[in-house]
């Protein structure tokens, strides 16, 4: 068994510091050492994009990366958004376009869609398709994604004003 490897990680502001064993999945480690449920695991292979987390503000596949390769990165998860009682921008225009219906692959969508809002504050549906062409959902038929994608857009751009 290989030694483990020391990890400092910043987690939705929170450094963590832990040994780990080298071939630890970043989506493991979140999940399992953090406690942090959120963020999702479904093809295990990066495809389905449920696993999105931010690293130093690019959405990742944590499914396969290794925790070791996070080392010093600055890691935001679904949890870093918003809650119930005060929502992020993003998931309140995803509640309000319906664009979830198990909500398995949503943590992944809006995780995505930050980074790309971050990027693009003001896409066309078409720009909004593309930007979410990663992620899939068995559940809905993109529509409602993609109009809460651009609602979100326009809640942001409020919400800085």
């Amino acid at each position: 068994m290989a030694d483990k490897m020391k990890v400092k990680i910043t987690v939705n502001g929170t450094l963590y510091e832990r040994e780990v064993e080298p071939r630890l999945l970043l989506s493991d480690f979140i999940r399992h050492d953090l406690g942090l449920t959120g963020t999702h695991v479904g093809c295990e292979h990066g495809l389905c994009g449920a696993c999105t987390v931010l690293m130093n503000g690019e959405a990742v596949r944590s499914c396969i990366l290794f925790t070791v390769m996070a080392d010093g990165a600055d890691i935001k998860t679904v949890e870093s958004l918003g809650t119930m009682e005060k929502m992020h921008p993003i998931q309140e225009a995803f509640q309000e376009k319906h664009a979830l219906q198990c909500g398995f692959c949503t943590p992944g969508f809006l995780m995505t869609t930050v980074e790309y809002l971050g990027k693009n504050p003001n896409p066309t549906a078409e720009e909004a398709r593309e930007a979410i062409d990663g992620n899939f959902c068995r559940c809905t038929g993109y529509e409602n994604i993609v109009e809460a994608v651009q609602l979100a857009a326009k809640k942001m751009a409020a919400h800085e004003q």
